[in-house]
């Protein structure tokens, strides 16, 4: 039945369908479903037109549709998910947006009121205009990173072409999540090995905060350093088989860096291995409001919550301009040798959060780390790069290395110890005046 005297306690639904995806109510059906009819349809549709006039601001699109259903009357209300959210209820000396989680219409939370207010607005997060000044920042990492990938020379321009620097000269906050000094301190990544298969005891963990080209680096190198490489002999050397496709777990870094929802203040990016897979989650469920588990991955569209990051990215070859990166975390990986249905990748998505899982592949062929030689042991790009150092100049201190890989010396002093860890590195003397020294076998 319609409570006309407390029209909140539908209202609330209205306002919920219309600030997310649309949906519908039934008058004259009961909770459980069996349909009850109702007295006077024109009645109850003339009613629910007026309650909306009169609580609704702004006006949601709504289409009221009788229907007959064991001859009995029943009235279906349609609300369209809608362009200029947030709609609020407004009455009994309120104003409130609701939200639709699960079965339930709540308030929105401050969170969900920022995410609402960009959609009405027709802005995204990415392209809202910070108060940080361009001549403050540089883009030494993004220049370098654009020559190395695209062979081009880079130009200035290039900031107010992608959109990461206003007319004004001020950044977007795409521009300050680029900037070498990223000043947005929820642009962060967590990073743990796990030792099994759940979250029991870490055997190691990083973290990360600032530019989220450094973020994607560092979670690659993490994974390089905690992940096993299987390995073949062959009659004239040996043939790797790592546990991921490299190439599938960049995708699901970057789609995940690209994707989240940058909104979450208290949110970030994990990065979990454990002994059998890797998890991303990050804050932020599907952009459309959907359950990724509910969809088939071929024909997920390529929906975009930040375009400009996902712009530069692109620019940057990082991914495609058009396509899914789900289904290439999925092809990238059934490439792998030693590729069963088992380990096809999942997708799992909540309205606050996204997951990405990729199976490890088997590696039961000469696994485990060979202490006879280096290049047999896992090395991080940047633990090769402090060795080559190294070995030009054993007395080199962190700070110094910190400087030319220009990366924070806490980061480099864990490249170090984990080194040393690992039995490639030692040190010999005093802080002051002692030298590295790398066992090779």
């Amino acid at each position: 039945m319609l409570e006309e005297k407390k029209p909140k306690s539908w209202l609330k639904s209205v306002s919920a369908f219309a600030n997310g995806l649309g949906g519908s109510l039934f008058f004259g059906v009961d909770n459980n479903g069996v349909v009850k009819g109702l007295n006077d349809v024109q009645h109850v549709c003339e009613t629910i037109s007026s309650k909306i006039r009169d609580y609704m601001d702004p006006l949601p699109e709504v289409e009221m549709i009788p229907l007959t259903i064991d001859s009995l009357g029943v009235l279906q209300v349609k609300v369209s998910s809608g362009n200029y959210t947030p709609y609020y209820y407004v009455g009994d000396g309120q104003r409130i947006a609701f939200v639709r989680i699960g079965d339930e219409s709540i308030p929105a939370t401050a969170e969900q009121m920022v995410r609402l207010v960009l959609k009405g607005s027709n802005k995204t997060y990415d392209s809202l205009v910070t108060d940080y000044k361009a001549e403050d920042n540089t883009f030494i990492i993004l220049a370098n990173e654009f020559k190395k990938r695209t062979t081009q020379d880079w130009n200035k321009k290039f900031l107010v072409s992608f959109g990461l620097v206003t007319g004004a000269d001020t950044l977007s906050n795409a521009g300050a999540l680029f900037a070498d000094d990223c000043p947005l301190w929820q642009s962060r990544l967590y990073c743990t090995r796990w030792d099994g298969k759940d979250k029991s005891d870490a055997i190691n963990d990083a973290e990360f905060t600032g530019n989220i080209l450094m973020l994607l680096r560092e979670a690659m190198n993490f994974v390089k350093a905690n992940t096993r490489k299987g390995w073949e002999k062959l009659p004239n050397g040996r043939k790797n088989k790592p546990e991921y496709a490299e190439r599938a777990v960049l995708e699901a870094m970057v789609n995940h860096f690209i994707h989240r929802d940058y909104t979450v203040m208290g949110g970030e990016v994990h990065l979990d291995i454990y002994d059998d897979r890797l998890t991303v989650t990050s804050p932020g469920g599907m952009y459309n409001g959907m359950l990724i588990q509910n969809l088939d991955i071929d024909d997920v569209s390529s929906e975009r919550r930040n375009p400009i990051l996902a712009n530069v990215m692109a620019q940057l070859n990082y991914m495609e301009k058009r396509g899914s990166g789900l289904t290439r975390i999925c092809n990238e990986t059934k490439a792998l040798e030693g590729y069963t249905d088992e380990l096809k990748p999942m997708f799992k998505s909540t309205p606050t959060q996204f997951q990405t899982i990729i199976f490890a592949s088997p590696t039961d062929i000469n696994v485990g780390d060979h202490v006879g030689d280096v290049s047999e042991i896992k090395l991080s790009d940047r633990q090769q790069v402090i060795l080559n150092l190294i070995k030009d100049t054993p007395s080199i201190s962190a700070k110094q290395m910190s400087e030319i890989l220009s990366v924070s010396q806490r980061t480099i002093e864990r490249d170090l110890s984990a080194l040393k860890e690992k039995g490639v590195l030692k040190r010999e003397g005093k802080d002051n005046d002692g030298v590295w020294i790398i066992n090779v076998g």
